[in-house]
């Protein structure tokens, strides 16, 4: 693993996870290229800015269940390759029921260069700590539906407070939001700013 990248769980305490795209549970409905062990990998900043993430949540009662951090840019390309294959329908209505697969790029889900690449975005949401249960956020990970935006219409007044309890919690430890996923953050002043890596999660 390239220097300054570490292996989140190591370095944040309590923290849970599940990396989606090691799995076949995303909306490729197979594991991404890059992906070969189901960790969780981020800068040291990240790391400990998420720290701090975790210290807050848990005076709310909630802890911190992460679903992706650092992407190689091989899964990125993997993604485009995939937006453009014929549509077999598999994981349309669980990920993008309505948009056309072609239009993902267009729309905001998926970027040709992600901040992910770079090292310190993370996408995450809470669960309770009493009883490990996720918190209802409106939507699940990877909807790519306006549904999923901040401010978003449609999801019930308890989801909205859930969300803005989430973006409390994360923007009070110096990250910021993006408009179209309620799940993903960008540390502020991230230490590679315009550096896309490309190393394997192994």
């Amino acid at each position: 693993m390239k220097n300054d990248f570490v292996f989140i769980d190591e370095f944040v305490s309590g923290i849970r996870w599940d990396a989606k795209y090691a799995t076949w549970d995303n909306f490729t409905g197979k594991p991404v290229d890059g992906y070969v062990a189901n960790r969780i990998v981020g800068t040291r900043a990240l790391c400990a800015a998420l720290e701090k993430a975790r210290e807050n949540a848990a005076a709310f009662g909630f802890g911190l269940l992460l679903w992706d951090g650092y992407r190689p840019q091989s899964a990125v390309d993997c993604f485009l390759r995939w937006s453009k294959q014929p549509e077999d329908g598999r994981t349309k209505l669980k990920h993008y029921p309505n948009i056309d697969k072609t239009d993902m790029v267009e729309k905001g889900y998926v970027a040709a260069k992600s901040g992910h690449s770079r090292g310190s975005a993370v996408d995450l949401t809470l669960y309770h700590l009493a009883d490990g249960t996720l918190v209802p956020m409106g939507g699940d990970f990877d909807l790519m539906d306006s549904v999923s935006h901040h401010g978003a219409k449609g999801i019930m007044q308890a989801e909205a407070r859930n969300r803005q309890y989430l973006c409390s919690i994360m923007e009070a430890c110096s990250f910021a939001s993006y408009h179209c996923e309620w799940w993903h953050y960008t540390l502020k002043h991230e230490p590679y700013p315009n550096t896309y890596f490309d190393f394997p999660i192994t």
